[in-house]
C-alpha cells in the first residue's frame, strides 16, 4: 500500500495543475484549431470544412505586420538586455541590505494598470505634452517634429512594460555567483571587463535566456503599445488578430493568425535556444 502511495504521489500533486492546464489551455487551443479550419460567418454561424487556406490567405494579406511584430519583439529583447544587466548588476553585487527595496521599486509600476501605464506615455509623448511642448517653446525641437505614432514610441512602450520581466531573471541568476569565482578572476590579473566577459556573464546567461523567452515573446504579440502609441504604419499583427476577432467577428482567420504568430514564435524560441546551446545554458545554471 505505501509502494502504491509513493508511485501515485508525484502524479496526484501534478493533477491540480495537469486539470487547470486542460480546461483553461489544452481545451481552448484544440477549439481555436478547430475553428481555424471553419468557413462561414457570425450571422449564418461557421462549419469545419478543413478549410486551410485560411492559413495561407491570412499570411499573404498581413505577412508585413507579422514581420514588423517580430522585428519590434527582437529590438524590445536587444535593448531590454542592454539597460536590465547593469540594473540588475549593481543590484546584485551592490545593493546590499536594500536589495529587496531596489526590487520592489522596480516592481512598483506594476501595482498600476497596463492601459493606465500605456496612457500615460501617451500623454507623456504627445506633441503638446509636458515633455516635447516645453522643448518646442524653446526651440530645442522644431515644430514637426512627433514621437507618438512612430516606431519609436511603440518600442519604447514595449521596454518600458517589460523591463522588470528581464531584469528579475538576470538579477537571480547574478544573485547565484558566488563572489570569491570573481575575486579569483581579479586574484589572476583580469581586467574588470574581462572578468565580466568570460566569468560574470557566461554565469548570468540562464538569467537572460530567461529574460529574453519571457520578453520576446509578449512584445512580439503585443498590441496595446502599438495601438496607443503607434499608426496605422506601425500597425503590429496583435491588432489585426484583435481586430479581427473582436470587431470583424472573422474568427477563422483569427484563429489562423493566431497559430501562425505562434508557430512563428515557438520557431523563434527554438532557433534562439539552440544557437545559444541550451544544454550548455543548464550546465551553468547547474553549477
Amino acid at each position: 500500500m505505501d509502494r502504491v502511495k509513493r508511485t501515485l504521489a508525484p502524479y496526484l500533486l501534478v493533477l491540480p495543475g495537469g486539470l487547470w492546464l486542460l480546461l483553461f489551455f489544452a481545451v481552448p487551443m484544440v477549439t481555436m484549431l478547430s475553428l481555424s479550419l471553419q468557413e462561414g460567418d457570425i450571422v449564418n454561424g461557421f462549419v469545419f470544412t478543413g478549410h486551410w487556406q485560411n492559413y495561407t490567405e491570412s499570411l499573404a494579406d498581413y505577412q508585413t505586420q507579422l514581420i514588423r511584430s517580430l522585428v519590434y519583439g527582437a529590438l524590445t529583447s536587444i535593448i531590454l538586455i542592454v539597460m536590465a544587466f547593469p540594473v540588475a548588476y549593481w543590484i546584485a553585487f551592490y545593493g546590499g541590505k536594500k536589495k529587496a527595496t531596489y526590487l520592489f521599486l522596480i516592481m512598483l509600476p506594476f501595482f498600476v494598470s497596463f492601459v493606465l501605464r500605456t496612457i500615460s506615455w501617451r500623454m507623456l509623448l504627445t506633441d503638446d505634452g509636458v515633455l516635447l511642448h516645453p522643448l518646442k517653446a524653446a526651440g530645442i525641437l522644431p515644430e514637426g517634429f512627433n514621437v507618438l505614432g512612430t516606431s519609436g514610441a511603440v518600442i519604447a512602450g514595449l521596454v518600458y512594460s517589460f523591463l522588470p520581466f528581464m531584469v528579475l531573471p538576470i538579477y537571480v541568476a547574478l544573485e547565484r555567483i558566488d563572489p570569491r569565482v570573481v575575486e579569483a578572476a581579479r586574484d589572476l590579473y583580469a581586467s574588470p571587463m574581462t572578468s565580466f566577459r568570460k566569468v560574470i556573464f557566461p554565469l548570468a546567461l540562464p538569467g537572460v535566456f530567461a529574460g529574453v523567452l519571457m520578453t520576446f515573446v509578449p512584445a512580439s504579440s503585443d498590441y496595446v503599445n502599438s495601438e496607443l502609441l503607434g499608426s496605422s504604419e506601425t500597425t503590429m499583427i496583435g491588432q489585426v488578430i484583435q481586430a479581427k476577432y473582436l470587431s470583424n467577428s472573422d474568427y477563422p482567420s483569427a484563429s489562423a493568425l493566431s497559430f501562425t504568430l505562434m508557430a512563428v514564435l515557438l520557431i523563434g524560441v527554438f532557433a534562439y535556444a539552440r544557437a545559444l546551446g541550451t544544454e550548455d545554458v543548464m550546465k551553468v545554471a547547474a553549477r
